[in-house]
């Protein structure tokens, strides 16, 4: 029996621009310089901009992602102002996020690695451009919504050991592992952009699982790492010219190491290549296989939360000064002494920028770090929408992790202060709470 509810129509359009860098910029993600010598296969800035027919641009939203480990207001803010000035989306309506791949250039301040700030100039423009062109070969459609269970491809990284302590992966230590200190969200939430010839032109993908799988601390090459391949597996099967943009979940405590005796590769191009075929395979199964929304609701929230920095105490400075004096510390100890060093937020407080939209029966709430997955498994718990898309890694790096409060304090790597987690152990909820809360009234009271 057909529906009795007709499908929602959009005003489609997408778009994607090359952003691949010159050969010698470092590449971001380690605590150590690492150069681009070769580049083994393009980055891109994808864009999907959505609105209803009878809309104006001032009602439509873009979702932009970039093949970077992180993004920042350095070029983010200046790239919204050009889309609001040039077509009218309001900056609150525009998303850009970071797939957060481990093999592109590094363009934020570090003390580690050299910013290539003559490429990170041209950004903006870019993004603008890249916007501009999926509103301009704009088509008529549907947004379809759709999930799939994607079990055994990703795995808490973080290990809990009989004193209480976590570390990262089962580590040799004093005390003996327990089992994966928190969760996995096999969830990966899907929106396909379907013109009215039934074809795919757009697929947008949520999935939690960390972009550091082709490289590793050796990498001397440019890549987009796995979210590269599974956009290459969805253009095999429906075209070169379908935009895949891959919205990184929470992933802050999740790797795609099962930690355990294998055959498969674990990490590597080898492992690069087989998640993005099937990712792509769980991301094409789940789209096949979704109704067009009914619902044409597009909504955006931009809050702006005052949460303060984490400040040193005696006991930090004096597990620095100890790491600094030992004969041989481990690369962990070597940062941790030096960061604990140069720490300048004591007493400051962060402005935290969380936004959240609605397209149609789909909630999307994002935040600028590295999200662990209880926290994202909450905000979906809680959420009004049929789907929820918790996005990471997005419009601003604020501070590179956001632990769940009670892990906060247990040592694991995205939860060490100063090191990994800038901000005071109860970030991540308050982030999260105020997400939520931002959703309800989209859905209640609009």
């Amino acid at each position: 029996m057909p529906p009795t509810v007709a499908p929602a129509m959009f005003s489609l359009g997408c778009a994607q621009v090359d952003i691949t860098p010159p050969l010698g910029v470092s590449l971001a993600g380690y605590f150590h310089d690492r150069v681009a010598a070769r580049v083994r296969d393009p980055l891109y800035v994808r864009a999907l901009v959505l609105a209803t027919p009878d809309g104006d641009h001032a009602d439509s939203i873009a979702l932009v992602s970039m093949d970077l480990c992180a993004v920042t207001r350095l070029f983010v803010d200046e790239a919204k102002r050009r889309i609001h000035e040039e077509l009218g989306i309001p900056p609150e309506r525009v998303m850009v996020s970071a797939t957060h791949t481990h093999t592109g250039p590094e363009h934020r301040e570090s003390r580690w690695v050299p910013a290539a700030t003559e490429w990170r100039d041209g950004l903006p423009e870019r993004i603008a451009e890249c916007v501009k062109r999926a509103a301009a070969g704009g088509f008529e459609g549907t947004l379809r919504p759709g999930s799939a269970d994607v079990t055994g491809y990703a795995f808490n990284r973080i290990t809990r050991l009989a004193d209480g302590a976590e570390v990262f992966g089962p580590q040799s230590t004093d005390s003996y592992p327990l089992g994966p200190a928190g969760p996995v969200d096999p969830e990966m939430v899907t929106l396909a952009a379907v013109d009215m010839d039934g074809r795919l032109r757009a697929l947008v993908v949520n999935f939690g699982l960390h972009v550091d799988v082709i490289g590793g601390g050796a990498a001397d090459f440019v890549s987009a790492d796995w979210p590269g391949e599974m956009a290459k597996a969805v253009s095999a099967v429906y075209g070169e010219d379908v935009v895949t943009i891959f919205l990184q979940g929470t992933a802050g405590d999740v790797n795609q190491n099962p930690y355990d005796p294998t055959f498969l590769p674990t990490g590597g191009p080898a492992k690069a290549v087989q998640l993005g075929r099937a990712l792509a395979g769980a991301a094409m199964m789940a789209s096949e296989r979704a109704e067009p929304m009914a619902n044409a609701t597009l909504d955006a929230e931009l809050l702006s939360l005052a949460i303060p920095y984490y400040t040193r105490d005696q006991a930090i400075l004096d597990q620095a000064a100890a790491y600094r004096a030992k004969s041989q510390p481990t690369y962990f100890e070597h940062a941790f002494a030096e960061e604990v060093e140069n720490w300048r937020y004591d007493g400051e407080t962060a402005e935290v920028g969380v936004q959240c939209l609605r397209v149609g029966d789909v909630g999307m709430a994002t935040f600028p770090g590295e999200v662990f997955t209880g926290l994202g498994l909450e905000l979906k718990r809680w959420s009004p929408a049929g789907l929820t898309m918790p996005v990471t890694l997005a419009n601003d790096a604020v501070t590179s992790y956001f632990p769940t409060t009670d892990q906060a304090e247990r040592g694991g790597y995205g939860a060490m202060p100063i090191l990994s987690r800038f901000l005071v152990a109860d970030a991540g909820r308050r982030m999260v709470d105020a997400a939520g809360a931002a959703l309800q009234r989209m859905w209640r009271t609009r």
